[in-house]
Parts: C-alpha cells; structure tokens; sequence
C-alpha cells in the first residue's frame, strides 16, 4: 500500500482544525469549537481507563492518517475520547449550554464531569446533548465512550468493510465530525425549517423552539440584495408565509440564496433559503421528464462517495470540499450524487451557494447481503426486464426486524435533518437491493415526511415500481430506455479505469473499463456518451449519474485520483 496524501492534508493545524461554522444553515454567535487533540484508549473493557494510549486529533477517525493513530477498530473493543471542555464554558444564569457532535461513528455514549448525559447510535447523523446542569466553575472534563460495529452487524455503515477491497473500503469509527458547544438561552431556537412554494412566490418558514409548552413569538426577517427586508411575526410552530413579489428562482447556473435572520427572545440565529420546484412532469411529446423550475432540466451528475486518502471521511479542510463540487462544476456536471454517505453540513452549504444539485442516498445497512443474488443474479435479471421482489429478506440482510426499524428511523432522521437545503432534490432510498426491504412502504413514509423532492425508490435494481424514477444502473451492456410513467434515469454509468501509479494506493485495479493514458480514457468515454447517453435523451433519458468522481482505495474509476491532483477527462466534457 502506498501512503497517499490530497494537497491539503500538510497544512492541516492540529491547532485550527475545520474551524468553520459547521451549521451555516442555523448560525448563532456563540460558537466553540472543540476540535483539536483530544486524549483517547482503546480497550477491550467497557470501563473508564485508567490511563490513556495517546493522542488523536478530532475529527479524524483513529484509522484515518490524519487522526495520528492509525489503529483499526474492532466490533470487540471500546473506543475512549477525553478533553477538558475550554474555560469560557461554566455556568452563567440565564443560559444553557449545547454539546454538538456532527456524527460518531456508530454507538456513542457521552459524559460530563462523570455523569451519563446522552447515548447515541447511528454514525452518521447529527446530536446535542445539554450539558448546562452538570457544569463546574472550575474545570469540566468531557468522556466519550464509542463502540463500532462496522460490517459485523445490521447498523448503517455505507461501503466501510473491516476486510476492505474492491468496490468495499476501509472501516472507520469513532468522532468524524465537528464538535463544537454554543451558548443559548433558557427557551431557544432549535429548528427553522424553509419549505419554498415556487408556484405561489412564497417562502414557507417554520421555526421550532426547546420548550413547546411556552408560547413565544418570533421574527423572521427576509432579505436579498435585489428586495428590501420582510419582516413577520407569528408564533412558534406556525406555518409562517413569507410572499416575494418577484422570486429569484435557484438554478445551478444561478444559486441565488436569500438571508433569513429569525428572532425569538434574547435568541438571534441566521440562515438561508432559495426558490427552486423539482417535480416529473410530461414534456410537449408526453414523455415523463424530471422538470427544475417548471422547465425539462437534463441532469449530469457523478457519483460521490465522498472518501479522503488521509481522512476516510473526514475531508481535510473547508477548502477540500469546496474544490471537489466546484471541479465537477468546471467539468460540466450539475449535480452530485452523494452515495451512501452523509456529509457534514457545511458541504450541502457549498453546494446551496455554489449551485450543484444533489441526489442524497439513505446510508444503507443490514447483514452480509448474498451477492450471488443481489449483484450477479439481478444484473442478469434486470437486463432481460424481469423484476425481482424485495420480500426475501434473508438474502437482502434484512431479516433483523430491530435492523429494519432502526433505518427508517434515520432515513426520518436524515429526512429532517437535510429537510431545507435547496440544493437536494431527490431522496434515494436503496441502492441495488443492499439491505433492501418492503421498499413501497418505505417509500410512502419518506412521501408523508417530503411531498416537494423526488424519490428514487432503488437505484439500480430490485425496483418495486414506486417513487418517481425508474433508476437504472448499467455497466455492461447497450442502454435502451422505454417511457414509462414515470422519469427515467441512468444512476450509475461507466466506472472507466486508468490507474496512474504515483498517484494510486494500491496496485490492484477495480474498475468496469481499464484504460492506460487519458487520451485513451477521454475517447472511451465520449464515445459512451455518443452511443449510449445522446440517443436515449430524445426517448426519456433525463439524467445520467457517471461512476464517479474520484478514486477511492482500489477503485480507480474517479473523475479524479484519489489524491486529487489529477483530473482525468478533460474540461467540459461532463457537460457532454
């Protein structure tokens, strides 16, 4: 293996670590950022140590280069963090103050000054704990307790594998996300969720507060560069419409956002929101078409799997992201997939303001699926359009009642926790029949919490025939789109391959195409796009999502190397 590195990951400062605002979407004055060295164990007991192994910076994950630990997890062991919270944390009368973790993979439990104050499973989304009552004048110590499962149980874990390879990567565990504590008052703001009714020019607002039993009032004002500020004051909880004489619809062309700032109290918070429609409607030949702002919008995206040489998960730095959703920008694509993965909030910001659409996957989970089944069996299936049901739960991994609870919880979770950044329009719910089950009744739950974005239902195969697209994968063989009723889209294609030894991690090559220079690469991939994509637009075809944006491990079939310093087809070509 060799050690790869993106440009970013030298000027990393274990003093200043992805300072950011991690939740530009909900943004208060107050704000510490936790991350940083942090004192951590690992051990094989559930007890507290008595003594720590080392170091590692939050928020890298103890298997990530830039954490400093380099040690595999394992489903047997407990994973340690402790840090002394910083002095300007101490009680104050009147104020409260929030513990946020971005996620933490996978079972977390959190202490403060010895007292159990939350438990948490699921690695990717976010939490906040209160930790106003147990805080110290003097100094306040800060325990976190993490276990993780990996692939060895039903949990949501995305492409981790503990025995990584091929189209499967390495495991990560533990704090990958910012932490960070603000100040709040006694009753604060703890949501604003922005619902945009592109048809009647109107921004519907709610905001939601921490004690629903007091009635308070809030002000919303609305903002833009092309308005003078609206201002409207209702109470907490209501559907709060917010009319604009002449919306500024948002487009990846032009992401205009409007400022949002809500006042509830003593508690002021900043967002954002924009105007945009995604819907399926039949263009002028009848043809169900995906429609961004009651216009056909052909969608060009890659898949995103959102993997870091020297972070796993964790990108090294503001900037890093930035760089990936502005590249693909350069190259022609509208919209990103993000696969099986969820980002830290500040990468929906970038890609609000930056103008790229995004396909968000649930994180998929389950035991060991059957391969056999749910990948050669069904590619064969799905090639000669006979449709296989999604009941047999055994061999999709789904037969742990506990486990199939536990992902409808967190695609509500996810639901809501994504709900008002603008730039997702559509939901997939699974991904080629991995941890797959009764997908139309999933499906309808996701309907009842979302009626304004698509759902895909499943990408790939083992399609049940709800949602709004019929999503197809297609490495191998000629692409024939019938209309159906619904929109059609191609949500993995290509997976070309052109491993560039310096720039690689590994010898081996995983990939659907290998090619040995970018010449050849960019020929093998306009002339894909010339047979397979051009001719199936005129038939339905409304989007296309190419496999994918960078190289991850083995898998050299990226847009770009795996550390990011080569582009492999040439500018514009995304854009066909």
């Amino acid at each position: 293996m060799k050690r790869l590195r993106t440009r970013w990951a030298d000027r990393v400062d274990e003093n200043h670590v992805l300072e950011e605002y991690p939740r530009p979407r909900m943004e208060r004055d107050s704000y510490v950022n936790l991350n940083g060295r942090w004192d951590y164990a690992i051990t094989r007991e559930g007890t507290k140590p008595e003594v720590y192994d080392g170091t590692i910076l939050v928020p890298f994950s103890p298997e990530a280069d830039l954490s400093g630990v380099n040690r595999q997890l394992q489903p047997t062991e407990y994973l340690w963090y402790h840090r002394t919270l910083p002095g300007q944390v101490k009680p104050k009368a009147g104020k409260r103050w929030l513990l946020h973790f971005g996620a933490v993979d996978q079972y977390s439990v959190v202490y403060v000054n010895g007292k159990l104050l939350k438990r948490h499973l699921g690695g990717y989304l976010p939490f906040t704990v209160d930790v106003t009552e147990v805080l110290s004048d003097t100094a306040n110590e800060l325990l976190v307790m993490v276990q993780d499962y990996s692939d060895a149980s039903y949990y949501s874990r995305g492409k981790q594998k503990l025995k990584r390879g091929g189209m499967f990567y390495t495991a990560q565990s533990g704090i990958w996300q910012t932490v960070w504590m603000e100040e709040v008052p006694q009753q604060y703001i703890t949501d604003i969720i922005v619902t945009p009714l592109y048809d009647q020019n109107t921004l519907q607002i709610k905001v939601t507060a921490s004690q629903k039993e007091l009635a308070e009032e809030v002000t919303i004002t609305v903002s833009s560069e092309e308005m003078q500020p609206l201002q409207v004051t209702k109470g907490v909880g209501e559907d709060i419409m917010i009319p604009l004489s002449e919306a500024h619809p948002w487009s990846p062309e032009d992401p205009f956002l409007y400022n949002i700032e809500v006042q509830m109290g003593s508690d002021h918070v900043r967002s954002y929101a924009a105007m945009r429609k995604i819907s399926v409607e039949r263009d002028p030949e009848g043809i169900p078409r995906i429609f961004l702002n009651n216009q056909p919008y052909f969608q060009k995206g890659v898949l995103d799997q959102g993997y870091w040489p020297e972070g796993l998960y964790t990108p090294p730095c503001d900037e890093a992201m930035i760089y990936d959703i502005q590249t693909m920008k350069d190259l022609g694509f509208n919209m990103l997939r993000k696969h099986l993965k969820i980002e830290p909030q500040r990468w929906y910001y970038h890609c609000d303001r930056l103008g790229m659409l995004v396909w968000q996957d649930m994180v998929n989970g389950g035991k060991s699926y059957k391969s056999w089944y749910v990948t050669y069996l069904a590619t064969a299936m799905e090639f000669f359009h006979i449709k296989m049901k999604d009941s047999y739960l055994w061999l999709l991994g789904r037969r742990n009642e506990r486990g199939r609870r536990q992902f409808v919880e967190e695609m509500r979770k996810t639901i809501e926790h994504l709900y008002s950044h603008p730039s997702i329009v559509t939901w997939v719910i699974f991904n080629e029949g991995w941890g797959q089950f009764h997908a139309n009744v999933v499906t309808n739950i996701a309907r009842e919490m979302d009626h304004t974005r698509l759902i895909d239902q499943a990408s790939g195969w083992f399609d049940q025939g709800g949602g709004d697209i019929h999503s197809i994968h297609d490495y191998f063989f000629p692409l024939k789109v019938h209309s159906e009723t619904r929109a059609t889209a191609l949500t993995e294609f290509g997976g070309f391959s052109w491993r560039i030894p310096e720039h690689s991690m590994y010898q081996s090559v995983y990939g659907y195409r290998v090619y040995t220079s970018k010449k050849e690469l960019n020929r093998g991939y306009r002339e894909l796009i010339k047979k397979e994509i051009l001719p199936n637009i005129p038939r339905g075809l409304s989007a296309t999502i190419y496999t994918q944006l960078s190289d991850v491990e083995e898998e050299v079939n990226g847009i770009l190397t795996y550390d990011r310093e080569i582009v492999k087809i040439d500018e514009g070509d995304g854009g066909f």
